[in-house]
């Protein structure tokens, strides 16, 4: 899976283990900007990608623009902009400037859609209505400044088979959301455990599992103790129960610790090589190795609690996120719902152990608990087996680009869309996330 922003659901890969795993990477994409840093930089027209390559999800665009629209139309948003750095002359951007821009973006969909050539109309439409904006990405390592480097990792909403009790095989619970978890009314970050003396830090995963802290507050039980573990490193899933129906659950809060990488610590101990380090591998060392779970996977202190919702996954906006066309970024740097732009290697749909280099616009719709820096973005891949197959390969450095339309541009964007007026939107309820939550 609020502000509406997860709580850092923003629902991450577990495979995104990787992103930290890699002691000698560089840049450090983990870096984190001081105060009133934002992670965009103006660029000047010599420096702009070629957006005409931005066909291939082209037919995906207009759904997901329009629930960045959804979320604009809403009050809440506002309280997020302007989206403004310390330094002014590298990034400002208005609420204003901010819907005016999705929709332009909207628009010019739609315009390009009828053209015979619709990526180079969209290239000459942006390069003369729009400003764009460069990820300064993570800091160089052989020097001052930033490298424009962004670690691309994946993430989805995986299927699982569950039950509602526990019997036979079903053994590891996922818990709903307690009644004492407190949180910012505004932000939707986790502030602690309401006691009778007041509020104390929120018990720790190895509390919660070792410890039974949340007995009574089990919404369902899966097979093995590393798949319930992936599941609150996704943030959503859909459970198949054993009476053949769908269970989809989302994230309905965490108990507010940061994401530890239990990849990282294996590769640091030496029971694994960066190279070995997949889903697939991890829990076959866990299956062969079971009481190395206490040990790693109690050292990501934090976990995730879900509800049941029905329709589709949502991110930290609380509007839908779509396969191949939302990405999750750190919402402290990034500006929430607006048009990026990623150059970045990808794994083939068809063949996910190989990858083709990814040229197109995407959301910015979802967070994530290890996307906390300027460094980092992670691509939803959407729900089900091949999904988790490709969000597990997926781990990629690229380029990421923001666009907002010319201030002079604003005025021509003042009627709103049907996008913005279609759809109630439940305000300050917990957001019902897609996937990931490191």
């Amino acid at each position: 899976m609020s502000q509406l922003k997860h709580p850092s659901l923003a629902a991450l890969m577990l495979v995104s283990l990787l992103a930290g795993c890699h002691k000698d990477r560089k840049p450090d994409f983990g870096h984190q900007l001081g105060p009133g840093e934002k992670a965009l930089r103006k660029i000047s027209p010599e420096e702009y990608p070629d957006f005409s390559r931005c066909m291939w999800n082209f037919a995906k665009l207009p759904a997901a623009v329009d629930n960045s629209l959804w979320y604009m139309a809403h009050a809440s948003s506002r309280r997020f902009y302007p989206y403004v750095d310390k330094d002014p002359e590298k990034v400002n951007i208005s609420y204003e400037q901010a819907l005016a821009s999705l929709r332009a973006f909207r628009l010019l969909i739609d315009e390009a859609s009828k053209q015979p050539d619709p990526g180079q109309y969209i290239d000459q439409q942006i390069r003369a209505r729009f400003d764009v904006y460069k990820s300064i990405g993570a800091p160089k390592r052989d020097g001052p400044g930033f490298s424009d480097i962004v670690l691309f990792t994946g993430y989805c909403t995986p299927d699982r088979d569950a039950s509602l009790t526990r019997s036979g095989p079903y053994q590891w619970p996922i818990y709903k959301r307690p009644d004492d978890l407190v949180t910012n009314r505004d932000t939707g970050e986790t502030i602690g455990r309401q006691t009778p003396g007041g509020v104390v830090p929120y018990w720790k995963r190895a509390e919660i599992e070792g410890q039974n802290r949340l007995a009574g507050l089990e919404l369902a039980y899966l097979k093995s103790r590393w798949e319930a573990y992936v599941v609150t490193v996704q943030g959503s899933a859909r459970l198949r129960l054993p009476d053949g129906k769908i269970m989809k659950v989302g994230f309905a809060g965490h108990n507010g610790y940061s994401y530890t990488s239990p990849g990282r610590l294996m590769i640091d101990d030496g029971v694994m090589k960066v190279e070995d380090l997949n889903l697939r591998s991890l829990g076959a060392y866990f299956a062969a190795h079971p009481e190395a779970m206490d040990k790693y996977l109690w050292a990501n202190e934090r976990t995730v609690f879900f509800v049941e919702n029905d329709g589709d996954p949502r991110g930290c906006l609380n509007v839908p996120v779509t396969q191949m066309a939302t990405i999750a970024t750190d919402k402290e740097v990034y500006p929430r719902a607006m048009p990026a732009f990623l150059i970045a290697p990808v794994p083939n749909p068809e063949k996910p152990n190989l990858q083709w280099e990814f040229h197109g616009f995407m959301m910015d719709q979802d967070a994530g608990g290890a996307i906390r820096a300027p460094g980092r973005s992670d691509i939803y891949m959407g729900i089900g087996d091949r999904a988790e197959e490709q969000a597990g390969h997926q781990l990629a450095e690229g380029s990421l680009y923001y666009i907002a339309i010319k201030p002079e541009n604003v005025g021509q964007y003042q009627t709103p869309l049907p996008a913005e007026k279609t759809r109630p939107f439940y305000e300050g309820k917990p957001a019902k996330v897609a996937g990931k939550t490191k």
